[in-house]
């Protein structure tokens, strides 16, 4: 990968160096294998500040491609993941190119969110009034393959009846 506008190169992370969010990527990359089987796991790349000793951790893709804002420091293996799973659907979705993950009742993306603590896969419900928001399942027990939507598909029309 090559630097741009004097921007240093980004390093892999190697499993260790931040063990909340190596579990916290651990959980995500369940969930993506589960609902994505062909997408290679993501991993933590970081780009070394210019002038200080800090550095930029971001959830990418396997070739270090990466959207959206660095993880910050968490207090808690919550956070971790909450934070983790965030920055890792930003990276999906926008270098994918695809919605992730999508709540198979009503085929609409989900976000992160924490319930009492255990932070899960929220959906906003459908449009209809039986049709409100829930919890699909914890971060990283999605189990349901949903390949995704093609609305401009065309279908074959119905024959009529001889």
């Amino acid at each position: 990968m090559c630097a741009y506008f004097g921007r240093p190169e980004p390093r892999l992370v190697l499993i260790g160096e931040y063990p909340l969010w190596d579990e916290a990527l651990a959980a995500l990359n369940r969930d993506l294998a589960a609902t994505v089987p062909d997408q290679r796991p993501l991993c933590l790349i970081a780009y070394p500040e210019s002038g200080d000793l800090d550095e930029q951790v971001y959830v990418a893709l396997s070739n270090g491609e990466a959207h959206g804002s660095s993880l910050m420091s968490g207090k808690s293996a919550a956070e971790a993941v909450m934070a983790v799973a965030d920055a890792g659907q930003d990276t999906v979705t926008e270098r994918l190119w695809r919605v992730w993950p999508v709540c198979t009742v009503h085929d609409l993306g989900m976000h992160p969110r924490d319930v009492d603590g255990t932070p899960s896969w929220w959906c906003a419900g459908g449009p209809r009034k039986g049709d409100p928001a829930h919890i699909r399942a914890a971060i990283g027990e999605l189990d349901t393959v949903h390949p995704p939507r093609r609305p401009n598909r065309k279908r074959p029309k119905a024959r009529k009846p001889r």
